[in-house]
């Protein structure tokens, strides 16, 4: 095998290697993902109390912009909501607010995501 073989097969490796060794670039938040659970030994007689006021809340959110998806949690526990937020704090300010969580029968567990970073490699310019 000619050197010049050998250089086109292990420069890209190590170049692959190298990035993969790096710890991965911090996404850009662009969505909360905040998923609700209600609270051990809340009964469902205590849910229905606020439930007309919690869906009207909700509702409003999501015509406000600042709920972009809602989903039924699998589990029935639940439900988990997309947020049109930046922090965790803006997310927080927004659905704390709602009756299910003011009336201390569920809680909120938030996660911030962002776009995945590594497809930058897909649009990255070819090495020379």
């Amino acid at each position: 095998m000619q050197l010049k073989s050998v250089y086109r097969i292990l420069l890209p490796a190590i170049a692959a290697v190298s990035l993969f060794a790096q710890p991965p670039a911090t996404p850009k938040v662009t969505t909360i993902m905040a998923t609700l659970t209600v609270k051990e030994g809340v009964t469902r007689d205590q849910i229905m109390k606020v439930m007309q006021s919690e869906v009207r809340d909700t509702v409003a959110l999501y015509l406000d912009g600042k709920i972009q998806q809602w989903y039924a949690r699998g589990d029935g526990k639940g439900v988990v909501f997309f947020m049109d937020c930046k922090t965790v704090d803006e997310a927080k300010g927004i659905l704390e607010k709602l009756p299910l969580i003011k009336s201390e029968f569920a809680s909120f567990d938030y996660v911030p995501l962002g776009p995945l970073s590594p497809l930058r490699l897909l649009i990255a310019p070819p090495a020379k």
